[in-house]
């Protein structure tokens, strides 16, 4: 756990950074610098390129991740990564030529509703190529266990250029309806970076040619663009139909208690990293016994670290949104239930590595694909009857299924799951803190407020993890700090 434990704390840490960018834009900057409307559009424009990109990678992002271990020349290292710059290619050019002919079409929906995106709709088609051969040179980085750097560009740069853009709006040195441009200008720049990255790493002899096991490589990144374009469909479908049944405004509304919750999901995303690879080398070399302790071990780890964020959000929502104009108001039950749902995903652990990494991916594919039919039309049922509550209402019980499919079907397929006793115990301790410190508050302005109560919560909470000794990983950090502070 050595270099896991190495990595996921740097990659965490930049996580972070990127995440305090993204809160000051969130919560401050596209509230007090941009109108609701344009807000609004941002968050539209964003989620409509997170439900398309998947399409353009085509799932070679996830697929280089998968074989590369598996050839042993160069030579066909190379005509996998040819492929994995190729495929994407291809199929982006298909879909803008489908895009260029129904763009009269694309309009027209537009023109009834929220006017206001009529003008950037080409945008969505630029977010998403960008977005697609980003990940695909994150992948081809991982692959060499170089995930610090990708997950700085990731996380940290977009949004730092973000933040750049919005005090420009603030300093008049850009129209707030030229924001969004910049936007596209600030991805297509990560874009070129993370490739100079990943072709310094390796860089591939450019040639027409395939890999052996072709067909093999084909199915498995068909079915991996299906899972890639499930999970994005679970994540950001509910902004998007959020759009079509209500003003434009409320998605902005809904964003903040989403990307509030969204703190919780860092720890997860900073070990799937590096634990991604390495698990898909377990699997390749058959070594089940090594992989059932990463399992359990990063499953912990990720719970006590999620279930802390988890216990901050919660005790402090209500003084954070005092900081925040009023028009965006706080619902409690939107981000209780997605911080639920990005709970449920750290318990997870590597379980979705192990099973797109095996050869039972079909499996949670065709369950992923009725989840996002279900989804689709749990929001169809609760947005127009109880607005965006229950947009979050959608979400939370097709990500609960969907979860508790995947640990299902990964005990069934390796006889292993995620959970042991010390789990209970943690669940447990989460409940006492959370309702503990709920109804706690201080009479200071908010940000001193915060800070005092999660101080006190955050000393709290690692002395009793450290005495109880639910993980050996979290306690030897502890002790590794305690040493160096001696």
């Amino acid at each position: 756990m050595g270099v896991i434990i190495n990595q996921s704390v740097k990659n965490m840490m930049t996580t972070y950074v990127g995440f305090g960018l993204g809160a000051l834009n969130t919560l401050f900057l596209y509230t007090y610098f941009l109108d609701q409307q344009y807000y609004g559009l941002v968050s539209f424009l964003l989620s409509a390129a997170n439900l398309m990109w998947p399409f353009m990678a085509f799932g070679v992002h996830s697929t280089i991740v998968k074989f590369f271990t598996s050839y042993k020349t160069r030579e066909e290292k190379d005509k996998l990564l040819n492929l994995a710059l190729y495929l994407p290619l291809g199929i982006s050019l298909i879909l803008g030529l489908i895009g260029h002919f129904t763009y009269e079409f694309l309009l027209n929906y537009f023109s009834d509703g929220n006017e206001l995106v009529k003008p950037y709709v080409w945008l969505i088609y630029l977010l998403a190529v960008a977005t697609a051969y980003f990940e695909v040179f994150f992948a081809w980085a991982k692959i060499y266990y170089k995930s610090v750097f990708g997950n700085f560009m990731k996380e940290v740069v977009h949004r730092l250029g973000t933040t750049i853009l919005l005090f420009s709006v603030y300093f008049d040195l850009l129209q707030a309806d030229h924001f969004m441009y910049g936007v596209g200008i600030v991805f297509l720049i990560r874009l070129i970076i993370m490739g100079s990255y990943a072709f310094k790493l390796h860089r591939p002899s450019l040639k027409f040619s395939f890999p052996a096991n072709l067909s093999r490589v084909l199915k498995y990144t068909a079915l991996i663009l299906i899972a890639a374009s499930v999970a994005t469909a679970l994540l950001d479908l509910d902004k998007v139909m959020i759009e079509s049944y209500l003003p434009i405004e409320n998605v902005a509304i809904y964003g903040i208690g989403i990307y509030i919750a969204t703190v919780i999901s860092v720890p997860q995303k900073a070990m799937h990293q590096i634990t991604n690879p390495i698990t898909a080398e377990y699997l390749n070399t058959r070594n089940f016994k090594k992989l059932e302790d990463l399992y359990k071990r990063s499953s912990i780890s990720l719970s006590i670290v999620s279930a802390l964020i988890f216990v901050l959000i919660l005790t402090n929502v209500h003084t954070l949104y005092r900081l925040i104009p009023e028009e965006y108001s706080l619902s409690i039950l939107i981000v209780l239930l997605i911080s639920l749902v990005k709970l449920y995903d750290n318990v997870l652990a590597i379980n979705n590595s192990i099973l797109f990494n095996s050869d039972y991916y079909r499996l949670v594919l065709g369950i992923g694909v009725l989840l996002v039919v279900l989804a689709f039309v749990l929001n169809l049922f609760f947005i127009p009857r109880f607005g965006i509550e229950g947009a979050a209402v959608a979400s939370f019980i097709a990500f609960f299924i969907y979860n508790s499919s995947k640990i299902y079907l990964v005990f069934q397929k390796f006889k292993m799951h995620p959970f042991t006793k010390k789990s209970v115990l943690l669940f447990g301790l989460t409940s006492i803190f959370t309702l503990a410190f709920y109804f706690w508050e201080f009479p200071f302005h908010p940000i001193f407020s915060i800070a005092l109560k999660g101080g006190i919560t955050v000393l709290l909470y690692i002395s009793v993890i450290y005495s109880l000794r639910l993980s050996e990983d979290i306690n030897g950090m502890i002790q590794g700090i305690l040493s160096k502070l001696k």
